[in-house]
This record gives structure tokens, C-alpha cells and sequence, in this order.
């Protein structure tokens, strides 16, 4: 063998190499994405399940304007949808961004709700409402804090396929930005 072969062999052996590790670190990225969406998802859950709370207490005081609690019921149903479907594969960018959209309507859903009860105080003073709504609010918060950790993760992810030359492997096995929420 001639020291050209040798050396052409060696370089090859060192971009499979190369490759091979890239690849690695893509899947290990990709991983830690659906690992920070696990508290997503179980903060997600928790908060429908305050929401659900929340919404039939109320219920009973909105026979007026029954579409404001229509449109929470509404906004959070589409939201579970929106997390089921992220929940199969929490890298898809447009998961992640149906279920960004379906929080920003939950949330523009609970406002005009919310709205509406200070005209309602009184029949409020009898019902754990308030309970429900700091619940609620520590709720939020508390997704708030996993959002950031999945948006962190999927920003790691999102520029270590778009640095050269792992944008070369990223390309060549398929791997597509994440989205976030």
C-alpha cells in the first residue's frame, strides 16, 4: 500500500468517524427534546384539569353568557388535541407550533372570561373560584418554567443542525428544525 492510500484511507476513516458522531449527537439532541416536553405535557394535563375545575364552577353563574365558557371548554379541548399530537413526536415543527397556537387561543379564551367576572362578583364570594384561580396561576407558572426548559432544548437542537459541517449529515438522514411553543 502506498502512503497516498494509507493517508486516503485514514482521512475516511476519520469522516466516518466524524459522521458517525454527528449523528450521535443529533439523535442525543433530538432525545433531550422529548425529554423536556415530558413536563410539558404533565404540566399541560394538570393545568386542564384545574381549567376543567375552574370552568364548572363557574358555569353555574354564566347562564347568561354560556358562549364564554363555551369557548374555554372549546380552546381547551383543541390544546389537548395540539399536546396529543406533539406527544408522538415532540421534534415536528408543526406540533409545536399547533400547540403554541392552541395556548394562545386557551389563554385569549380564559381573558374574555375573566373579564367578565368582576361584574359578577357577588355570586362569586360563595364559590371556591378563587382557590381555582391561584391554582391556576401557579399552574401557569409553572408551565411557563418547562416551556422554557423545551425551547431551550429545541434551541440547542435547531443551531447544532444548522453549523457546518453537521448541517451536511443533518441533510443527508433527514433531520428537520423543531419548533417551539
Amino acid at each position: 500500500m502506498t502512503s497516498a492510500q494509507i493517508a486516503t484511507l485514514v482521512g475516511c476513516t476519520v469522516l466516518l468517524f466524524w459522521a458517525v458522531g454527528a449523528y450521535n449527537r443529533l439523535i442525543a439532541l433530538r432525545d433531550n427534546i422529548a425529554k423536556a416536553f415530558a413536563p410539558v405535557d404533565a404540566q399541560v394535563q394538570h393545568r386542564h384539569e384545574l381549567l376543567m375545575q375552574w370552568a364548572m364552577g363557574l358555569q353555574s353563574m354564566l347562564d347568561q353568557t354560556p358562549a364564554l365558557h363555551e369557548d374555554v371548554l372549546l380552546a381547551c379541548a383543541q390544546l389537548q388535541s395540539a399536546c396529543t399530537g406533539l406527544r408522538s413526536r415532540p421534534s415536528a415543527g408543526g406540533a409545536a407550533n399547533a400547540l403554541r397556537l392552541a395556548e394562545e387561543a386557551l389563554m385569549a379564551a380564559r381573558q374574555r372570561l375573566q373579564a367578565e367576572l368582576p361584574a359578577r362578583q357577588q355570586r362569586l364570594s360563595g364559590l371556591e373560584i378563587e382557590v381555582h384561580t391561584e391554582q391556576l396561576a401557579a399552574a401557569d407558572n409553572t408551565l411557563a418554567f418547562a416551556r422554557n426548559q423545551f425551547n431551550a432544548a429545541t434551541k440547542t437542537y435547531n443551531e447544532a443542525i444548522r453549523q457546518f459541517p453537521t448541517r451536511l449529515v443533518a441533510t443527508v438522514f433527514g433531520f428537520q428544525a423543531a419548533g417551539t411553543l
